[in-house]
């Protein structure tokens, strides 16, 4: 073990020999990283990336009275995975949906609990990646608005009423694509002509405005996971 110490302070000042043993330890690499995520990571994760960086940086500031390089690795690799994961705790609510989301008050005459319970589980899924393609692409639409999917759940309806009114409002657009066209070349709810159609409080609208759009624009685009959450207003419209 002291061989590959000795090697390891060689390698600070020879680059190909550095090089060459992260070459020979890329398995030990991932498996740390595997070993800290508690899940399997492949090249293609970004922890991946970080957990190799932090290798690289092991051998740079490795010490003999640090004791065993592998020990010192592991422990720098853990740190900058952890560092990591804290680093994203900000964009959870793109990663990871809550229920809340849409529905920020939730009462036990909900019919779509069981439907936001089972769409929470399989949230959950640390694999899913199909689902965090979804959130991502949902950002970058709403982002054209002026909004982000991490405001959803202060701006989602709470009464069952104004939640009534905002389906409404939301399924009078899907059912005229015209001004989801409109919606979408001018970035602006066409607040008047649903004002008159579905005779709904302009306050309700102006305030709901967001989640009106990132309703509209989930349903009506390539999003089944997410349209899960917003099945309430499709059943709201029949009857």
């Amino acid at each position: 073990m002291r061989e590959l110490d000795a090697l390891v302070i060689k390698a600070k000042k020879d680059h190909q020999l550095l090089e060459e043993l992260i070459k020979q330890n890329e398995f030990y690499i991932l498996k740390t990283a595997s070993k800290v995520t508690h899940r399997y990571i492949t090249k293609s994760d970004d922890e991946w990336s970080i957990a190799l960086l932090a290798y690289s940086q092991a051998i740079q500031h490795y010490e003999y009275e640090k004791g065993s390089f592998f020990s010192f690795a592991e422990l720098l690799i853990k740190r900058r995975l952890i560092d990591y994961h804290k680093s994203q705790v900000k964009y959870n609510p793109e990663v990871s949906v809550d229920p809340i989301v849409f529905d920020t008050e939730p009462d036990e005459e909900d019919e779509d609990i069981p439907i936001k319970m089972a769409v929470a589980e399989q949230v959950s899924i640390q694999n899913n990646k199909d689902l965090k393609y979804e959130i991502e692409a949902a950002n970058k639409c709403f982002s054209v608005y002026g909004f982000t999917f991490m405001e959803l759940s202060k701006c989602s309806p709470h009464a069952k009423k104004t939640r009534k009114a905002c389906s409404e409002a939301i399924n009078y657009l899907l059912i005229n694509p015209v001004l989801i066209n409109e919606l979408r070349c001018s970035k602006q709810l066409p607040i008047k002509m649903i004002e008159n159609n579905c005779k709904i409080p302009r306050k309700i609208i102006e305030r709901h405005r967001k989640y009106i759009i990132a309703a509209i624009e989930i349903l009506s685009g390539e999003y089944p996971y997410l349209a899960e959450y917003l099945r309430y207003i499709r059943e709201e419209n029949k009857l």
